[in-house]
């Protein structure tokens, strides 16, 4: 499958970077924003009649060191026609197509990083055989999921249980591709991930180059743009003051050395630098890549 977008593209830390989107879907404006009132956050997200707003589900492929990496592999295609109705799916474009529009091919990729094992994130993690078993996505790749992440999404409870879907990454456990890991880890020379927790315990982000020639994947620690302003937190997140005490290091990091960032879920934007409005706030760079 192939793809007439211009995908977003970087050099970033001796890798090449390049955004890819397998779709778009709407969920609960409310609860994206938590304790924010309406009034606020719709005039950066217009809710439709249902109170969703429309979001993106973007991950990256991240070239270099002799390796080929997918940062989240998306929703993919395993849901009913319930499920696309509730959630407004729309995946007019695919990470798989985005990927073949690259020029790569699923058993080309040699690393695969979950952030975490939620639905929108991981469900393209496995597919179908054909035969009716399910299997994984990348034929030869090792999928990096944190241990915790791991415990919460395989034992869930009545707070976090709609937000995992067990045929998304049982599968993998079946394999000798999952990898568990611990905190953070170097899985290339300048490629690490760190372990944030806050929206689920487990949460991880993606650092990319060092220092001011630096991308952070920051996933659902800040899902949009809007999300930067550090009081913004979701009410799907477990553990919020988690989030908020991270989230303030990252950007306080992201915002001292310069490096850039890139949201999961944003719908317009995908690469950013980070700055401080007038009152001191995380938020956009004008301008900027």
């Amino acid at each position: 499958m192939t793809t007439d977008r211009q995908l977003p593209h970087i050099a970033v830390g001796g890798f090449e970077v390049t955004g890819l989107c397998d779709g778009y879907f709407r969920l609960d404006g409310g609860a994206m924003h938590g304790v924010v009132p309406r009034v606020l956050w719709e005039r950066h997200h217009p809710p439709d009649e249902k109170n969703r707003i429309l979001l993106a589900l973007r991950g990256l492929l991240v070239r270099g060191r002799g390796a080929t990496v997918v940062v989240e592999p998306g929703l993919g295609d395993r849901y009913s026609d319930v499920f696309r109705e509730r959630f407004a799916i729309d995946r007019s474009t695919t990470l798989l197509g985005d990927l073949g529009a690259c020029g790569v091919a699923p058993g080309q990729v040699d690393l695969v990083i979950c952030t975490h094992l939620h639905w929108d994130h991981a469900g393209q993690a496995t597919s179908g055989d054909g035969a009716g078993a399910l299997e994984p996505t990348f034929p030869r790749a090792t999928y990096v999921v944190q241990r915790l992440d791991w415990q919460e999404a395989t034992h869930p409870h009545e707070r976090n249980s709609g937000s995992y879907r067990p045929e998304d990454f049982f599968p993998l456990a079946e394999t000798s591709q999952l990898r568990l890991i611990d905190g953070t880890v170097e899985l290339l020379p300048g490629l690490r991930v760190e372990r944030v927790g806050g929206h689920t315990a487990g949460l991880q982000i993606v650092n990319i180059g060092e220092g001011s020639d630096r991308l952070v994947f920051l996933s659902d620690l800040a899902p949009t743009a809007y999300h930067l302003d550090l009081p913004v937190i979701m009410g799907y997140d477990l553990y919020p003051v988690d989030t908020l005490e991270a989230k303030r290091r990252v950007l306080n990091d992201v915002i001292a050395t310069g490096a850039r960032v890139a949201f999961v879920h944003d719908p317009r934007l995908v690469f950013t630098h980070v700055t401080r409005d007038a009152r001191g706030r995380p938020t956009v760079a004008t301008g900027s890549l």
